[in-house]
């Protein structure tokens, strides 16, 4: 069967009259911005990075331009970043995702974050490196939408979990990895079955307890890179080799992770000035906590310990907790427990509170007061309001918009933040420098990331940080002994972090709680704990810093 051709003599015309006048094809002007374009565009050399010339509003430090360059030439975009606390990690990702993004070998990037820090990412993405990431709404399209900001929470949703690993990804990003660093959680399952090209996970505590945390991370970004499980947790059984004795251990380590320091950066960083501000009990306090303490003797040794820390904090956070336990225990008829509470009832304030009242109307500085407890922070709340203190309060279960709205509230008009633990991650507050550790925390690292939401990079002042303890109660017992005699506000919380994994003490925060549990008085209490922070401190002394190793 023929096919009949019919000459299109339009076209034949077109093109003759085109070639014989080729201005007609393409406005000059035109072409010569699609020129410049595409001059612009072009990648002479994959040796260094593009980003930065398309980012002229943007400063970046030395190490993180250094940080950047190593993960996309050495690494092959699968890293751990592990600075230090407010040296940019988030800075270093974001020109990481840049780099790639004008390169063209990422297209399709998923970012995993705490709630808290989403609108953060968000902001810092669009504003800073021109990058147009979404957070994820309600009515998300996982497949179409090319940068999305979430949570893993939100992410492993059974509604969501199979659309997302169906994905196949360009480049993961998780901020926050330490939470990654148990193998056998659903958080670090997800990301491992998550399919990505390029993965970088940010942390600056790659170590919390033990060597296996960094195991199980490098294993997400290079999965058998160190060996199997089973044959490191062998090599490395409670850290009997260290790692700056084994070369090669500490070679392989050093090419998928990068860890910067404060004193490596050449960057001026202010001063940190502790003040220490010992509070005493009114006559009717210490009557109260030692009817707590004799109370719950009696009932379960484990209590003790909380609802004693409670009333260091507040009247009102012991007395909630201590009815919730009661109508737990159907106990609430308990004439001794009546008693218990009456008598904190008629406290008419609380003297730490009062304390703090008295500093923050003397500074009239910006502060952030970070407490264990939400209901010592309504508490305190009311109580500087009754002194026209402006005041904001933030927590974990404010929403992201509401995180946000605080923030900027405590930036433009407050004169102070009360925040819980969900404030020492993530937010930067450089803009004020006065930090109130009113509940002052078992465990360490808290404390550093607590101090690191004001000092870190773009802090221009020297950064106060007033820690509180009453006295004659526990917190004067750990202030004394575990945070005075062993310098933790002094000394490098990484180097105390290794030292406690060297002699096999997992988890200080328990290892404190069960000298109290254990102890049937408050000179064997002193002694054990003499004891412990001893050991450490012989240990610090005797052994040369680690800090270089990771």
């Amino acid at each position: 069967m023929r096919v009949p051709v019919i000459k299109d003599e339009l076209f034949v015309n077109n093109y003759n009259e085109a070639t014989q006048n080729p201005a007609h094809l393409a406005d000059w002007q035109l072409f010569k911005q699609s020129y410049q374009i595409a001059e612009t565009m072009k990648i002479a050399s994959f040796n260094k990075l593009v980003a930065p010339k398309f980012l002229p509003h943007m400063e970046f430090l030395p190490h993180q331009l250094a940080c950047a360059e190593n993960v996309i030439q050495k690494m092959n975009g699968r890293a751990l970043l592990a600075d230090e606390v407010g040296l940019g990690k988030t800075i270093e990702a974001g020109l990481i995702l840049k780099e790639y993004l004008l390169r063209g070998l990422v297209q399709k990037v998923l970012i995993l974050v705490p709630a808290s820090l989403v609108n953060q990412w968000v902001l810092e993405l669009n504003q800073k490196f021109l990058i147009p990431a979404a957070s994820s709404g309600k009515r998300v399209s996982w497949q179409d939408a090319n940068i999305l900001i979430t949570t893993l929470d939100t992410a492993k949703l059974a509604k969501h979990r199979d659309t997302i690993l169906e994905q196949n990804y360009d480049l993961v990003i998780v901020d926050e990895a330490h939470k990654l660093k148990n193998h056998k959680t659903k958080n670090f399952q997800f990301v491992q079955q998550l399919s990505k090209k390029y993965c970088l996970l940010l942390t600056a505590t790659p170590v919390q307890n033990k060597l296996t945390d960094i195991f199980n991370l490098i294993s997400l970004l290079k999965p058998g890179y160190l060996g199997t499980y089973e044959d490191f947790i062998n090599n490395y059984r409670e850290q009997k080799r260290k790692i700056d004795e084994d070369p090669y251990l500490k070679q392989l380590i050093s090419k998928v992770m990068v860890r910067n320091r404060r004193s490596d950066t050449g960057v001026h960083w202010t001063s940190r000035k502790i003040k220490t501000v010992w509070v005493s009990f009114s006559e009717e306090e210490m009557n109260a906590y030692s009817k707590i303490e004799h109370f719950f003797k009696q009932k379960t040794a484990l209590s003790t310990i909380t609802y004693l820390r409670e009333f260091c904090s507040s009247r009102e956070a012991c007395y909630l907790s201590m009815k919730k336990w009661l109508q737990e225990n159907e106990a609430t008829e308990d004439p001794d427990a009546i008693e218990v509470l009456e008598t904190i009832e008629q406290l008419p304030n609380h003297a730490k509170a009062l304390k703090l009242v008295e500093i923050v109307k003397q500074s009239k500085e910006k502060m952030i007061v970070f407490t264990e407890y939400r209901a010592t922070q309504i508490y305190l709340q009311w109580l500087l309001h009754q002194e026209k203190i402006p005041t904001v309060i933030y927590r974990g279960g404010f929403k992201k918009g509401k995180k946000d709205w605080m923030r900027q509230l405590f930036q433009n008009q407050a004169q102070v933040m009360i925040a819980t633990e969900a404030a020492g991650e993530g937010i930067n507050l450089q803009f004020c420098h006065h930090l109130v550790n009113y509940d002052l925390p078992w465990n360490p690292m808290r404390l550093e990331q607590r101090i690191g939401r004001i000092h870190r990079f773009g802090q221009e002042n020297d950064v106060i940080i007033y820690n509180f303890a009453t006295k004659q109660t526990m917190e004067e017992n750990v202030m004394n002994l575990l945070y005075t005699k062993i310098q933790l506000f002094e000394n490098v919380i990484g180097q105390l972090d290794q030292i406690l994994t060297d002699l096999n003490v997992q988890d200080l925060e328990k290892e404190v709680e069960q000298i109290f549990l254990e102890s049937k008085s408050l000179g064997e209490t002193k002694i054990k704990l003499d004891n412990l922070t001893s050991v450490i401190q012989s240990y610090q002394h005797n052994t040369p810093s680690k800090e270089h190793i990771l």
